[in-house]
């Protein structure tokens, strides 16, 4: 991943727990006292050990690490200077997440070794929707019920999320949404 994104977690980290919990969380980790850098692609492992070190210091299982996470990304990236590029992706919770593919076909040109999963919407009605998720990172399932969650803020509208995983032919998971606009 790049370091976009664990620069997101140390966000997360030090603006909830404080910066205390961030140095105990990268000792933990393995990770050395330096910035990450934005543009540089670093292994996975190293978010999946901050995740972890994360869920051990701060004494919160790793599906709502993943999932404070998921929802922190969406103000971390809509500040980070994605915004513009973010309001182009839809005005609404199910039209963006419709165009969430091609939003990450837009991001690989500024960061081209992007392994971005991929997102397809089915089964949608007036306030529901069926959102597949694949991606060849495992466990990341909470990280986007986070991100729904995040999105409906952004939306201002109220969700509930019902996950399942799919084992067939291409195993993904699924999360059923339904939506409604906070009155």
């Amino acid at each position: 991943m790049y370091g976009l994104v664990n620069k997101a977690v140390e966000g997360l980290v030090r603006s909830r727990f404080g910066d205390d919990s961030w140095d105990k969380i990268r000792i933990k980790a393995g990770i050395p006292d330096e910035p990450f850098i934005s543009m540089e692609s670093y292994d996975d492992a190293v978010t999946y050990d901050l995740v972890g070190a994360a869920s051990s210091v701060l004494n919160l299982a790793p599906e709502i690490v993943l999932e404070e996470f998921g929802k922190y990304w969406v103000l971390y990236t809509g500040e980070a200077g994605y915004g513009a590029l973010m309001q182009g992706a839809g005005n609404s919770l199910p039209v963006f997440i419709k165009n969430l593919d091609s939003l990450h076909t837009r991001v690989k040109l500024s960061y081209p070794n992007l392994q971005p999963p991929s997102f397809r919407v089915t089964d949608e009605t007036a306030n529901t929707f069926t959102l597949h998720y694949h991606s060849h990172r495992a466990g990341l399932a909470p990280f986007v019920v986070g991100l729904l969650k995040g999105l409906a803020s952004r939306f201002n509208v109220n969700v509930e999320i019902a996950y399942t995983r799919v084992e067939d032919e291409a195993p993904h998971d699924s999360f059923l949404i339904r939506w409604e606009p906070i009155s």
